[in-house]
């Protein structure tokens, strides 16, 4: 019976999916992991959030600073850790760490601290989470699988993914009021765990299908094909030395700084809007699972569609088109359902186009460049962007700018974004073609 049943889970996993009957369980383990990891994240998501609101429009640029910088300290470290722990003892270790700090943070909030007293340290600590569970996931997943099973499955596995980031901000917004912050926080520490469980799985299946014991391997995946860690040093040369590269580093830099003009708003009008903290939590959390619902049915319809039908041009200059268009409206209707409203358009289009096709820019430049500028670009250009438009929305404050003057503020940057995402996709064909 239980042989039939697998049988039949193989027969009908397969009309979708093309998996073989021996990488199912691998396939499952895998699928179940990253929803788990994505649940965890989106389940605490709409408590940074709040945090953002309780510590002030006037605190973000230090919390993002502190991001910025606890990534540059932590990055090295963390490559340093996986460079000396196999696999059987980093994945646990990293998982187990983070548990712990949910941990921690629960009897912080028992013990009758308040949400303000530890925001910052949570808000800074959610992002170098978010950061680290995702990467080691993929990380794991490339020494898991072959180049060939990594083409049929990945995108299974990266469905699991967005339905963890559906589930966590639906939790959420059911439960914030019945269990509070704190059951939130147990409530993620219970998922990663459930994801260490999927990793020790995933060990021994490689182990009884290779027969090599994968675990006691290090992360090869975290190290280009030469062996040779991200540096710095050297993808900030590659970036300065190509004009295709600075044109990929300011498209991202200007997406980044629109995207802390737009939370920084956030920040300032939710809470004229909705004073109570749990309302605000559940509202979070409605429209980061409005996001990712839009998002999911964007790449599962159309992205592919729409990138083969329209190119790369075209695809690049969507986004900011729309901003340009989102902020004006906002500047000229300055409440807040205009406000979440493209929010939601401009997330769910990062990820399901913007993204996607960014990506993309990447498959054109040497194996040096794609292995150390985009280290550089993904992590410090993204951040230290994001520090840099908190910086300016702070200024813009002090001013005395509104909400109104802040969105018609932002209408340069989104032209420049529009500007370079044409001009970064000309040059891209232009390369392809040569």
């Amino acid at each position: 019976m239980a042989k039939s049943s697998k049988q039949f889970l193989h027969w009908s996993i397969s009309r979708v999916v093309p998996v073989d009957r021996d990488e199912l369980p691998a396939l499952l383990w895998s699928f179940v992991y990253f929803f788990c990891v994505l649940a965890a994240y989106y389940i605490l998501r709409p408590v940074r959030d709040e945090m953002g609101v309780l510590s002030g429009a006037h605190n973000l640029p230090w919390l993002f600073s502190m991001v910025f910088i606890t990534m540059l300290a932590v990055i090295p470290m963390f490559g340093w850790v996986a460079g000396q722990l196999p696999i059987r003892r980093l994945l646990p270790t990293v998982y187990v760490f983070f548990i712990l700090n949910l941990l921690a943070f629960f009897v912080a909030l028992q013990s009758g601290v308040g949400l303000q007293a530890f925001g910052p340290i949570f808000f800074v600590w959610l992002s170098v989470f978010n950061l680290f569970v995702v990467s080691v996931f993929w990380s794991f997943m490339a020494d898991v699988f072959s180049t060939d099973a990594a083409r049929r499955l990945f995108g299974c596995i990266s469905a699991g993914g967005s339905l963890g980031a559906m589930t966590g901000p639906f939790i959420t917004a059911m439960a914030v009021k019945g269990v509070g912050v704190s059951g939130l926080l147990l409530v993620s520490a219970i998922f990663l765990l459930i994801a260490v469980g999927c990793i020790m799985a995933l060990l021994k299946w490689y182990h009884v299908h290779h027969g090599i014991d994968l675990g006691n391997r290090h992360l090869s995946s975290i190290r280009n094909p030469e062996g040779t860690p991200p540096s710095l040093w050297v993808g900030v040369v590659c970036i300065v030395r190509s004009p295709y590269l600075k044109g990929i580093a300011l498209y991202l830099m200007c997406y980044s700084i629109l995207s802390t003009f737009l939370y920084s708003q956030q920040t300032i009008l939710i809470p004229q809007v909705m004073p109570s903290s749990e309302d605000r939590m559940q509202l979070f959390a409605s429209v980061d699972l409005g996001i990712n619902v839009f998002a999911f049915t964007l790449q599962f319809f159309a992205t592919g569609w729409l990138l083969t039908r329209f190119g790369v041009v075209i695809m690049l200059a969507v986004m900011p088109l729309v901003s340009l268009i989102g902020f004006g409206v906002f500047g000229l209707v300055t409440v807040l359902p205009v406000l979440i409203g493209f929010g939601v358009l401009r997330r769910a289009g990062e990820f399901s186009i913007t993204k996607p096709t960014r990506e993309t820019l990447f498959t054109v430049v040497s194996r040096e460049e794609k292995y150390q500028a985009k280290n550089v670009i993904d992590t410090v250009v993204h951040r230290g962007a994001d520090m840099a438009g908190t910086g300016i929305v702070s200024v813009f404050h002090t001013w005395g700018m509104t909400l109104s003057h802040m969105a018609f503020a932002a209408l340069p940057i989104a032209g420049l974004w529009f500007a370079t995402g044409v001009w970064l996709g000309r040059r891209h064909e232009a390369i392809r073609r040569r």
